[in-house]
């Protein structure tokens, strides 16, 4: 397959790149780098430096190249910023991804991946684990931003398309070839595996106070490279189907925060320091995924589900990076 992915120098479309090449499968990168970074695009995939609502640059890449599909991953992804700043996200996120999607339809790119979030289901109350067919009640304006590119997405009778709804991402490649770098982190096992190689002198848990067995919010972690895997198996079904569909990408088991941090000390074999904080604006009580779909739908099986794999690679990825800057 030829793929156009977006956003191929950040988190998450650099491990599904290196998931693609290691198939054979050829990879073409737009980025901006504006939040993603440059050293995480591999070398053997072609790299255009532009932005996703750049119409004329990319109009010129698809006639001179015939893709299979296109895999969108670039957008803003932080909750917080989000509710500080709600216009920035629904520009990016939603109306340059609409413009993207209409040069990709104009030049007969129509078959879409679409990186969305388990944000778009907000916090609901009588649906654990959560289903696709659920009712969106996004809580900030990042799920907000998601919903309404879904929504373009299943009124174009034009496009093909499967949208992915992560939960939380975590861990590296363990091959150490990639893994999340960030200025400003957000994500509680980064924050955490920060903490353990000295980086942070201690984490704040925000909020102990929810309506779960310990207090603290409960999540869904999925490893990044099992989830670049469900991109490439979503990619080879909607080519080889042409059937559109939504589906969770999680495990299906949650973890609370002082669960997950129990856990870093575990595998680090040294206590990181905590407080207790606020909740944070946006954030739900509880969010696990309903997999049904997806383990039936492309028969997945998970390579990496284990959330001391999961922090090891993310603890692993911290000593590269701490390694790699005193160099």
């Amino acid at each position: 397959m030829k793929i156009l992915l977006s956003g191929g120098a950040g988190y998450i479309g650099s491990h599904t790149t290196l998931a693609l090449l290691d198939q054979g499968h050829q990879v073409t990168v737009i980025d901006n780098l504006s939040t993603g970074n440059k050293d995480l695009i591999p070398g053997n995939a072609s790299f255009i430096e532009c932005d996703i609502e750049d119409s004329l640059t990319i109009t010129n890449l698809l006639k001179k190249k015939k893709f299979d599909a296109l895999m969108h991953f670039a957008g803003f992804i932080q909750v917080e910023e989000s509710v500080k700043n709600p216009k920035k996200y629904f520009i990016n996120n939603t109306e340059n991804s609409k413009i993207l999607f209409e040069v990709c339809q104009n030049n007969n790119l129509k078959n879409i991946i679409f990186s969305s979030t388990a944000a778009a289901y907000g916090n609901p109350i009588d649906e654990k684990p959560i289903k696709e067919d659920v009712l969106l009640k996004p809580l900030n304006p990042y799920g907000e931003s998601k919903v309404l590119t879904e929504k373009y997405l299943q009124s174009n009778s034009q496009l093909k398309f499967i949208i992915l709804r992560y939960f939380n991402v975590a861990g590296a490649d363990p091959k150490m070839r990639s893994g999340l770098i960030s200025k400003k982190a957000t994500h509680l096992i980064k924050i955490a595996s920060e903490a353990a190689v000295g980086k942070r002198d201690l984490i704040t848990i925000f909020g102990n106070d929810y309506s779960t067995p310990d207090g603290t919010a409960i999540r869904d972690y999925i490893h990044v490279s099992d989830l670049a895997d469900i991109h490439v198996k979503a990619v080879e079904h909607l080519i080889k189907n042409q059937q559109s569909n939504i589906i969770n990408c999680g495990y299906g088991k949650g973890y609370s925060v002082k669960d997950v941090l129990a856990k870093v000390d575990e595998v680090n074999q040294k206590a990181i320091t905590t407080e207790i904080g606020s909740r944070r604006v946006g954030d739900s009580a509880m969010l696990v995924s309903d997999t049904s779909k997806l383990n039936s739908l492309f028969n997945w099986k998970p390579k990496h589900n284990n959330l001391s794999f999961i922090i090891k690679t993310a603890i692993d990825w911290e000593k590269k990076l701490l390694n790699s800057s005193r160099a």
